[in-house]
């Protein structure tokens, strides 16, 4: 996990200046992190439901704070 969210902070600093400034000397990910199972339900089906969400309208006004 660890080595997946220093990946992933180090990909966010290249692609977006703007956190450099907000993040400069701070972390950008928690210390922990969030596992959990899905119960008794196959892969497809969990597929399916992440295929099937209404994302037209949801996060219309979702921005990312500094992008144009």
């Amino acid at each position: 996990m660890q080595g997946l969210k220093g990946k992933t902070a180090y990909k966010l600093l290249q692609e977006f200046p703007h956190l450099r400034k907000k993040f400069w000397g701070r972390h950008i990910w928690a210390r922990g992190y969030f596992c959990c199972s899905s119960g008794n339900v196959t892969d497809e089906i969990v597929m399916q439901y992440i295929e099937n969400q209404n994302h037209e309208g949801e996060d219309a006004d979702f921005k990312v704070e500094g992008e144009d």
